[in-house]
């Protein structure tokens, strides 16, 4: 047998070069528990008689993703043999890289790179610490490429990151690299899409209100939204100011079309500026109060059937819920919906100010319509049921418990649900964000908070330093994010940590540990905000603010702290105030987080074996975790992993023990109360909010009813980010040796 080098040569080809090359592999970074000789053997099938150097990497691949199920560790041989591609294919110098993306790049972040001083900083043999789904994630999105070639590693995209916010700050470059380096933490997309580029836009989510209610404001905030989608932001959009169907307009003498025209215009703005040149589709989430005249038709925007004149299925909606409106629905009272040109001023008060103009109008008789507030509900409830949305936030929560009150009235939230700010025609509320990975924290048996802490200030000062660089695509953004400067700190892997420290999701273990990291979360974040508004000022609008009161966030849920000492971060902050009005805004994670190999944010896992398409392909997903626990157990075998798949990823009809059985039960297994109480258990070290997804196997009314009114007298922010149902019938098949031949496994 011969094999072709890459140079196109041929020479003798022996297994032996095969052995040698996955024995590499499993010694890079850290030693991987797999059998080399069932490797090396189905490797060499694949490669033929006449063999290709250059395939041999994609070969080792994808034997290993096959025998994945087997154990975890295949699925890291499976991302090292690509990542070995990817540095067959790349420089082995950083500046050498850059160099070859030098027209792209910002001209004073190249000369730094050119400079060659980071160059001894990077961890090479970190790049092959990722599984196979987060380097492919990585190889086809994050890294740069040139002529459609990849032209970075991994360990090039962070050291990216970090000499475009620090520059020639050689010890906070290293810091920075360091800690991303170790998978401690991750900046979000876009920052990790854009750092060091010309049109470096690094922040995840802006969020806009109508200019105002004319053809001018309209395609003014349309050219803005587009703009912003351009430069990979996501965009949430409030409309409860635009006169509803049928209201009068006076510039013409003649009536409105509404909201449903006018939003099949931003839908496709949304299809045609999609997010960094095709990397992600454009993301607009659409935010209306129920107050609205034309709530029913915006319920039904998203719906597959109907008219096609009356939809605008690539935009996704959410409503700005009022506690006036649960209180109706719930005593079965009637609701009244009044159009923003005849009854100004109701989306600009909350709480008591809210409930005495909309009772004065409705004795006035301003009414458009009156119906049971029920018939709306359950119109939210149906379109949930069939689309997974509107997405819920409850308006006089989200104000009544934020450090930016003293602004003005919060309008909407971002496409997440997690971030609540400030907006107005003038200001076009923006967040950076990045997530800080739990597991890192976790060593043997035991949770490390001094080492959460840690990382949590080194994320609030490079989130800070983010706004500092940022290139803004509207004005209106720059003078927000400047003025304000809030952040959005989140995590991902909680589920992942409740499993390592065998912890059931809904036990009282994992809701107290859950508190904690929260707690020390929002802390360590205040406490860094100080200590830079200390060094260089606090942020514009600090004086009346609650933080400025002395008020924290869990002053303002009426919860007294258990687990870190407040008492001289409030006295620090009595003397130099804060550098950024919010700071802690847990997001769904879900790139980044497959990436680093963790869940997602702070959710159960969806299934224990499954099997996930992604633009990157297809990947056999398992819970390493639960692997880990069956070995020491003695039970996991080919056969155990036949039976899990054969039971769609579910522990619960498996004969192992019921403590292991309670430890990886999957979300459907959950009681959804439980995920609630976790979210209000955190709630008072979120300033700004969360991004709740719930799940139900069958829903129906009922059953949301009851969960959305226990979220809502729970006092959260947020009452729902997507409604997840599990489907009736699985999507893929495998064939498993089982008594019945075939079973179905979840994808998820």
């Amino acid at each position: 047998m011969n094999i072709r080098k890459r140079n196109g040569s041929v020479e003798p080809f022996t297994v032996d070069k095969i052995r040698t090359f996955i024995e590499r592999l499993v010694a890079r970074h850290s030693a991987l528990d797999i059998d080399v000789d069932v490797v090396v053997a189905s490797v060499t099938d694949a490669l033929g008689e006449s063999a290709d150097a250059s395939r041999l990497p994609m070969i080792v691949s994808q034997v290993a993703s096959s025998l994945v199920t087997r154990h975890y560790d295949y699925s890291l041989l499976a991302g090292r043999a690509i990542t070995a591609k990817i540095h067959q294919e790349t420089l082995p110098v950083f500046s050498a890289a850059m160099a070859q993306l030098q027209n792209v790049l910002d001209p004073d972040f190249y000369a730094l790179c050119a400079s060659g001083m980071y160059d001894d900083m990077i961890h090479e043999d970190n790049d092959f610490q990722y599984d196979v789904f987060g380097i492919s994630t990585l190889r086809r999105a994050y890294l740069l490429k040139r002529d459609d070639q990849v032209v970075e590693r991994p360990q090039y995209m962070l050291m990216r990151v970090a000499v475009f916010l620090w520059k020639d700050d050689i010890e906070k470059v290293r810091e920075t690299y360091d800690a991303m380096s170790r998978m401690e933490y991750t900046h979000a997309t876009p920052t990790l899409f854009n750092a060091g580029m010309k049109q470096a836009q690094l922040a995840s989510c802006f969020l806009a209100t109508m200019q105002d209610d004319s053809i001018d404001g309209i395609f003014k905030t349309l050219s803005d939204c587009a703009k912003i989608s351009k430069s990979a932001g996501g965009i949430g959009l409030s409309v409860s100011q635009i006169r509803a169907k049928g209201s009068f307009i006076r510039g013409t003498n003649g009536t409105s079309n509404g909201l449903t025209p006018m939003l099949r215009v931003f839908n496709n703005c949304a299809r045609y500026c999609d997010q960094g040149g095709g990397r992600r589709k454009g993301s607009f989430a659409i935010w209306l109060e129920p107050h609205h005249p034309d709530v029913f038709d915006f319920l039904d925007l998203k719906k597959n059937h109907g008219v096609e004149e009356e939809r605008a299925r690539d935009l996704f909606y959410g409503l700005w819920m009022s506690d006036l409106f649960m209180k109706r629905v719930e005593a079965d009272e009637n609701w009244s919906t009044f159009c923003p040109d005849e009854c100004p001023g109701l989306q600009d008060v909350y709480g008591d100010a809210y409930e005495r103009l909309y009772e004065r109008y409705e004795q006035e008789g301003k009414a458009r319509d009156t119906f049971k507030a029920r018939k709306l509900w359950f119109a939210i409830l149906d379109s949930q049921m069939e689309t997974g949305t509107p997405y819920l936030c409850y308006k006089d929560a989200v104000n009544a418990k934020s450090n930016q009150k003293n602004l003005g009235v919060i309008r909407s939230s971002n496409l997440c649900c997690e971030v609540t700010e400030y907006t107005s025609p003038e200001e076009t509320a923006v967040c950076t964000l990045a997530s800080i990975s739990l597991p890192s924290c976790v060593t043997g048996s035991t949770f490390d908070f001094d080492k959460l802490t840690r990382i949590a200030t080194l994320v609030t000062r490079n989130l800070d330093k983010v706004i500092d660089v940022n290139v803004y695509p509207v004005e209106e953004a720059r003078v927000s994010n400047e003025r304000h400067r809030p952040l959005g700190i989140g995590v991902q892997g909680l589920a992942d940590v409740f499993q390592m420290l065998c912890l059931p999701y809904d036990s009282d273990g994992a809701k107290e540990l859950n508190k904690d990291i929260f707690e020390t979360i929002y802390h360590a974040a205040v406490s860094e905000s100080i200590r830079r508004a200390a060094s260089i000022a606090p942020y514009a609008t600090y004086e009346g603010s609650p933080a400025s009161e002395g008020k924290l966030q869990f002053d303002l849920w009426d919860v007294k702290p258990s687990k870190c000492d407040w008492g001289p971060v409030k006295e620090m902050l009595a003397g130099f105030g804060m550098r950024n009005s919010l700071l802690v805004a847990p997001m769904p994670t879900a790139s980044t987080a497959q990436i680093l190999g963790n869940t997602e944010s702070f959710e159960p896992r969806t299934s224990n074996l499954y099997v996930r398409r992604t633009l990157s392909g297809e990947f056999m997903v398992i819970n390493k975790h639960l692997q880990r626990v069956l070995q020491v157990h003695g039970l996991w075998d080919d056969d155990m992993a036949n039976k899990l798949i054969a039971a769609r990823g579910s522990v619960q009809g498996l004969d192992i023990p019921d403590d292991v059985k309670e430890i990886f039960k999957t979300v459907w297994e959950i009681s959804q109360k439980a995920l609630i109480q976790q979210s209000a258990g955190r709630g008072p070290y979120v300033c700004q909010s969360q991004s709740l997804n719930l799940y139900l196997q069958a829903p129906n009314r009922s059953k949301l009813t009851a969960m959305h009114f226990y979220a809502w007298k729970q006092g959260l922010k947020t009452g729902s980010y997507y409604i997840r149902q599990k489907p009736a019938a699985q999507a893929m098949q495998f064939t498993v040796e089982t008594k019945e031949d075939a079973c179905l496994s979840c994808s998820a």
